[in-house]
């Protein structure tokens, strides 16, 4: 009789353990997810999955490399969290850079990595074929770099002819990079074209530093870089963690309101 208390906290113990490991994980990440949550996500109505691509690419003197990967995985987090019903692919981070031989576009400054379109679009492509194979109907694509765009449009048009009539389809949302409307809050607070610049300027900067500030140089922000071939277009020291935290809330607003769209003008067809 006195063995059987003993027995009950082993069996207690146990269930308990058991229980602990069964508690739900909070992260919407497919690659933190183990299989069968992710089958179990699927069951429960998580049919989209966001397929978002990076960059390996210079960023200037004061900026990573990875600043695509640190913004767009911020960024889509809260875009899946936001529909509700999605998860996140693993994110794609080799992209077209530019040429080889000779180094054009960002291959010209050390550590960036290219993929020709070519085999960009075939990485792609069999993203959102694994995804298909699972279950997901709504495949989303979103990229945080101009160099990604055409090839992630031309392989959603591709495979939406190919399934058409099927249950999945591919969406392409490009206004997550181009038609955010950042720029135009950024001019409407005073900041000028030049120094808001083309590349690694006030809009990059601020993004990163509102979502990964570590990764930020502080003291090498200067106009232009602060030479002539730093890689950066603007005014990398006019940027603040005000500004990156609207741009992300201006992405992620454009982002979630295209997706709604498109898949329900998808269930109206």
């Amino acid at each position: 009789m006195k063995k059987i208390p003993c027995l009950f906290l082993v069996v207690a113990a146990l269930a308990s353990t058991l229980t602990a490991g069964a508690q739900s994980v909070d992260t919407v990440f497919i690659d933190e997810l183990t299989w069968t949550e992710v089958r179990d996500a699927l069951a429960a109505g998580k049919t989209t999955a966001i397929v978002a691509t990076a960059g390996t690419e210079q960023n200037g003197p004061h900026m990573v490399l990875g600043k695509h990967k640190f913004i767009i995985r911020h960024a889509s987090d809260k875009i899946a969290r936001e529909l509700g019903n999605a998860l996140v692919a693993p994110v794609i981070t080799h992209v077209p850079e530019g040429g080889l031989d000779p180094p054009t576009g960002h291959m010209r400054y050390a550590g960036a990595i290219t993929l020709p379109n070519v085999y960009f679009m075939k990485v792609v492509e069999y993203t959102a074929r694994s995804l298909k194979v699972h279950g997901f109907t709504d495949i989303v694509f979103i990229g945080d770099s101009g160099g990604n765009q055409r090839g992630m449009e031309e392989v959603a048009a591709a495979l939406n002819d190919e399934w058409r009539g099927g249950v999945t389809q591919v969406h392409f949302v490009p206004e997550y990079y181009s038609a955010n409307g950042f720029r135009e809050w950024l001019e409407s607070q005073g900041e000028k074209s030049e120094a808001i610049g083309r590349h690694a300027g006030i809009t990059d900067t601020s993004q990163l530093m509102a979502v990964a500030p570590e990764h930020i140089r502080m003291d090498a922000r200067a106009p232009s870089g602060g030479f002539e071939g730093s890689g950066v277009s603007g005014d990398p020291s006019r940027a603040s963690v005000a500004y990156g935290k609207k741009g992300i809330e201006l992405k992620v607003e454009t982002a979630v309101r295209e997706i709604r769209k498109r898949i329900a003008a998808r269930a109206e067809k």
